[in-house]
């Protein structure tokens, strides 16, 4: 059976929106002559827009922020969607899905409210499950044809990031190609347990400057922290501005050749344009790397392995921050040289 409209469901953060791409590849090799309509929020618009394999893009914010429901079937009715794939679950988008009358909803079996909302019911445990997130992501798409599983190896090339915008030569002109250019964007917005700028500050130190060109992200909020501890005290290090569009962002990362990060955006955005991606993390379920770590090329992640439990309430990680500085520069030098 083909499809003429599909639409995807991922209405929350940069790094997950970058791992749902994925759905949209396979959906557009399984019905190439559809039209791939993924909804998310508007600041992950530029991620989708990147992705060759997305047609359209849909704000959530512009339809929930109409107060009235029949205000909110109206505009997705717009969508004329023929399927919903329910990628990051939500009771009100799932309500919504079937009030408008998409023909095919499909969900995952431990959301009660899908058994009430959805017709095609996907037997799906995130939590508890050994796999990678892009790979639970892609078992919703079972019933439409796809494989019951792909292999990690299999994701990269469905992530379709080659809709770049061109950079600005503002920010091409802070890239040394004499050296290897390397993001460090060292917090998460709480989203990840982070490495701790201590650390951060003592790879500085000893990263080799005739190798190396660092360069520090983060958003508008994050800049007085970051500032303070790693680029006030280092002439050799450059800061990128917080309120960089994320589109420019996206064309920087695809310029440089790495990012250094805990498991957040800029990480996956880099694995998934195939450049090199360092990923620290924690070995606690469910932020461990089995299930988060970066997908890609050049994707690489660094993480102790031993059980980590008894920071799980802690706002610092015992864990991810006894990964030593000495042991992140050989990581990356050893694939700086590769």
């Amino acid at each position: 059976m083909s499809y003429k409209r599909i639409l995807i469901s991922r209405t929350d953060g940069i790094g997950d929106v970058v791992l749902a791409l994925p759905v949209a590849g396979v959906l557009k090799h399984l019905f190439p002559q559809s039209t791939i309509i993924f909804m998310g929020r508007n600041y992950t618009k530029p991620i989708a827009d990147s992705c060759s394999y997305i047609d359209e893009f849909i704000a959530w914010d512009d339809i929930e922020k109409h107060e009235s429901e029949k205000e909110r079937i109206k505009e997705l009715k717009k969508v004329k969607a023929e399927v919903i794939v329910h990628i990051f679950p939500r009771k009100e988008i799932a309500t919504l899905a079937k009030k408008t009358g998409i023909p095919l909803r499909v969900g995952t079996s431990n959301r009660y409210y899908h058994w009430l909302t959805c017709n095609s019911i996907i037997k799906l445990s995130r939590k508890s499950s050994p796999h990678h997130e892009a790979q639970l992501n892609l078992k919703l798409l079972f019933s439409l044809g796809a494989k019951k599983r792909y292999e990690k190896h299999e994701i990269p090339k469905f992530y379709g990031l080659t809709k770049i915008e061109k950079l600005k030569p503002e920010f091409y002109t802070l890239l040394d190609n004499k050296k290897f250019n390397l993001i460090i964007h060292p917090k998460s917005k709480g989203s990840a347990r982070e490495w701790g700028m201590k650390n951060y500050s003592e790879l500085i130190k000893i990263l080799p400057e005739d190798k190396f060109k660092i360069f520090i992200s983060g958003t508008e909020e994050e800049q007085e922290h970051v500032k303070l501890h790693l680029i006030d005290p280092y002439s050799k290090v450059t800061a990128l501005p917080g309120n960089m569009p994320l589109s420019q962002f996206i064309s920087f990362i695809a310029a440089a050749d790495g990012v250094l990060a805990a498991s957040t955006g800029p990480l996956h955005i880099a694995a998934a344009l195939g450049k090199v991606a360092v990923g620290l993390y924690a070995p606690m379920r469910p932020i461990h790397p089995g299930r988060w770590a970066p997908l890609g090329l050049h994707a690489y992640f660094l993480v102790k392995d031993k059980k980590c439990n008894k920071c799980r309430k802690k706002k610092h990680c015992e864990c991810i921050e006894s990964i030593s500085p000495e042991t992140v520069k050989q990581k990356l030098i050893h694939i700086s040289e590769i």
